[in-house]
């Protein structure tokens, strides 16, 4: 089937009173246990590769992107592709000959004037090309090994005012918040602002998406949606299946195939998948356009 498009599939889910899911994809491994996760439950996913992934596949977005674009065709549910926390420009540009429908522009880093004249500059350019595209107020911290950020701390929560203001002079199509949640969590113990989801909600005119997604937990993530957040970003935890499945396979030093063990780490993915997709959606499965 076609490609799905990003900003459908999060218009569906919302409509919904759910979170559309958007996984990590590092490897071919990371995008095939997406999707057979996807079609295990029968409910749409979103493949997204950061400039980190591209950075790891020596700067080349193509090849990893294509393949990943083949695996959304091939399958049984709507798959759509993106390209997340983009902040080299030329990247930005290759985003419509790699197959996405979306981007997320991550000028959260720069100063908020900044920032805004870079994300609009971003979104002008999107939407001349028919992209959806996301962009970041706040800051949601770890990525990139940073540490946390205090929860007292400029930028640790996104402002109602100035988000509704943000999204109005930058015009983007979604907001990433910071709402309690930080990147690259192998423990699932970050406590959402719910209120704040709520202001949030009830302030900005375009989906909310939240980031790292991985510290939290199952109850929060429900609450999470149901409160409001039309996006749900999971990476670390895919990778934390992964690894401790290959890790237990590798206790059996006799073995030298990698299709031995990456078989094994496929797999635990996609049982990833299948579980925070049947949290957050399957209740009210969505099945192919």
């Amino acid at each position: 089937m076609p490609l799905s498009s990003t900003a459908d599939l999060v218009a569906r889910a919302a409509t919904s009173g759910h979170a559309a899911v958007a996984f990590n994809v590092i490897t071919l491994e990371h995008a095939e246990a997406i999707v057979a996760g996807a079609e295990r439950v029968g409910v749409p996913a979103i493949l997204q590769i950061s400039e980190n992934a591209v950075k790891y596949h020596s700067g080349r977005v193509l090849p990893i992107a294509r393949a990943a674009a083949e695996l959304a065709r091939a399958a049984a549910v709507d798959v759509s592709l993106h390209l997340d926390h983009v902040r080299d420009e030329g990247l930005l540009r290759q985003a419509a000959d790699a197959g996405v429908s979306s981007v997320m522009y991550d000028a959260a880093g720069l100063p908020y004037g900044a920032n805004v004249a870079a994300t609009r500059r971003a979104a002008d350019w999107a939407h001349q090309r028919g992209l959806w595209l996301e962009a970041e107020l706040g800051r949601v911290g770890g990525k990139d090994g940073e540490a946390p950020l205090d929860a007292h701390a400029p930028q640790a929560r996104t402002d109602p005012e100035q988000a509704s203001t943000y999204v109005a002079a930058t015009r983007v199509d979604a907001l990433a918040v910071a709402v309690g949640s930080r990147h690259a969590m192998t423990t699932r113990t970050a406590a959402l602002d719910h209120a704040l989801i709520a202001e949030l909600r009830d302030a900005v005119a375009v989906p909310l998406v939240l980031h790292g997604s991985s510290g939290v937990s199952d109850d929060e993530l429900v609450r999470a949606a149901a409160g409001g957040i039309a996006k749900i970003n999971i990476g670390t935890a895919l990778n934390v299946a992964f690894t401790t499945a290959v890790r237990a396979r590798l206790a059996d030093d006799r073995l030298a195939d990698p299709r031995a063990y990456l078989s094994v780490g496929r797999a635990a993915m996609a049982d990833a998948v299948a579980h925070f997709l049947r949290l957050l959606a399957a209740s009210q499965p969505i099945t192919p356009s």
